[in-house]
């Protein structure tokens, strides 16, 4: 559900961001899109989100423009655009507040520059270059913090908690399915 529009200033920009972006799952659909996560099921499969949730956030998401969503034989996949992509900086601030305030044993998620494996400061500028890295140019790899999950991991999960590159689509398992919204 959207926030009220009857707010005491009319003219508030973080107000209207989060009526794109504030509602529960909305911001883990999108990081996950930064994972390479694309598909409907994978969404559903990696979030444990309900389907119902998922294809209303899915459809919001498209409105606003955050997503752009492709068919193509049947497949349908959900694809950051670039209003989609500016939001790397909110996640990526999230991502340090969390890691700074609720993982002791330190960040969950390290980005590298993937050029020179430097690691990436909060600021998103590498630390061995000192170059502002662009989203696709970041891997993000298990830091210190992270804990594996124990028992088996379905394919979404395992990819992505490997090595990877931002925005790097998942495609293990892959064949085709039908559309879902």
């Amino acid at each position: 559900m959207a926030l009220p529009s009857t707010y005491a200033e009319p003219n508030c920009s973080l107000a209207r961001a989060l009526e794109v972006v504030g509602e529960r799952w909305t911001l883990l659909i999108v990081r996950d899109a930064f994972f390479g996560v694309r598909r409907f099921g994978d969404f559903a499969t990696q979030l444990k989100i309900p389907r119902a949730v998922l294809t209303s956030r899915l459809k919001s998401l498209v409105q606003e423009g955050v997503f752009r969503r492709d068919e193509n034989g049947g497949v349908v996949e959900y694809r950051l655009t670039d209003r989609g992509v500016a939001l790397w900086p909110v996640i990526r601030a999230l991502l340090h507040w969390g890691d700074e305030s609720y993982s002791p044993d330190g960040t969950k998620r390290a980005l590298r520059h993937d050029a020179d494996n430097g690691l990436i400061d909060e600021e998103n500028h590498c630390q061995t270059c000192g170059g502002l890295v662009p989203v696709p140019d970041i891997r993000i790899e298990p830091g210190p913090g992270y804990k594996p999950p124990t028992g088996e991991l379905d394919p979404v999960s395992a990819q992505i908690g490997r090595p990877r590159l931002l925005l790097e689509p998942i495609t293990v398992g892959r064949g085709p399915r039908a559309a879902e919204d």
